[in-house]
């Protein structure tokens, strides 16, 4: 199944036009015809079902004829993970990560990050095209660049875990883990979160973890972490 998709769609929408980018994908690339079925969603859990109209390469028109809903989780995962000097290692960590299944990503600027700037709206499209490329119907919201300890003091309503590679009494993740919750990990740069950082987040609550006994790379361990909560809840 070839999945599309178009954050307008509601089940208020009767018919709609393809983007110009889309319609050439669906017309020339997909050769598709007036009569054959499309999937789109509007990532938000619809599932829509279209038939083609007008097969224009420009402008390609559809009619839902059917929606269907997704179950949304029981839990949620909320992963706040400090940059990689290599974008492509980050784009790999957003990519994966969102077919394993993340619900909300927060980019954070840490003392020891290497990268400072971002940028968001490739990140936007990086996760647009791994939840279909995965036949998801949610897409996970991406925030802007936030320094650690603004994001920090924002107040989050979730479980709280910090994983570093300091000395120090910690559990292993998938020990810790409550099922069927709001999750929020921290994952530090590569050089690792400072003292004084991992003292902020134990003193507004997150719980110290480990990811195991090897030095993962910063996307590494964003992963692993994705997985363990996936895991932890199936």
């Amino acid at each position: 199944m070839q999945l599309f998709y178009n954050p307008r769609l509601d089940h208020s929408n009767k018919q709609f036009f393809f983007s110009p980018e889309e319609s050439k994908h669906v017309v020339k690339v997909l050769r598709k015809k007036e009569g054959d079925v499309v999937h789109i969603t509007n990532g938000r859990g619809s599932l829509f079902t279209a038939k083609i109209l007008v097969a224009d390469l420009r402008k390609c028109m559809a009619e839902i004829v059917d929606e269907e809903k997704t179950i949304p989780k029981r839990h949620r995962l909320h992963l706040a993970v400090a940059p990689t000097k290599m974008n492509d290692r980050f784009e790999w960590f957003l990519e994966k990560a969102t077919e394993i299944g993340v619900d909300e990503i927060t980019p954070i600027l840490c003392e020891h990050s290497e990268r400072k700037t971002i940028k968001l709206e490739r990140y936007q499209r990086v996760l647009q095209s791994a939840m279909k490329q995965s036949l998801q119907t949610f897409l996970p919201k991406i925030n802007p660049l936030t320094k650690y300890s603004d994001f920090l003091n924002l107040g989050h309503n979730a479980i709280g875990y910090i994983a570093h590679c300091q000395e120090g009494e910690k559990m292993d993740l998938k020990r810790r883990l409550v099922p069927d919750s709001s999750i929020l990990i921290l994952i530090g740069p590569e050089g690792d979160f400072s003292k004084s950082e991992i003292s902020l987040a134990l003193e507004k609550g997150f719980m110290p973890v480990s990811m195991g006994k090897n030095r993962l790379r910063t996307e590494t361990a964003a992963i692993v972490a994705c997985m363990t909560v996936a895991f932890a809840n199936s």
